[in-house]
């Protein structure tokens, strides 16, 4: 029996709100998921996960994605 999927973060949640932000500044940057994904040194698929709240990220992780896109890492935590 295959195993259910989790439910999402709710809206306000941290992992959301990396999430949207994340989409948004690699959007204003015009990088696709895979090239973000080559500048913060992460395998190709976890941008798609870390957009779509299927996976947690570290807070080393989270570093490399704000220096990937040249932001500081509070502004990936902004509402």
């Amino acid at each position: 029996m295959p195993k259910p999927s989790p439910a999402p973060p709710p809206p306000g949640s941290a992992r959301r709100r990396i999430a949207t932000n994340v989409k948004r500044y690699r959007s204003e940057y015009g990088l696709s998921q895979e090239k973000l994904a080559e500048l913060a040194s992460f395998h190709r698929t976890y941008v798609s996960q870390l957009e779509r709240c299927v996976t947690n990220i570290t807070i080393d992780g989270l570093e490399r994605l704000a220096a990937a896109l040249d932001v500081d890492i509070r502004d990936l935590l902004k509402p």
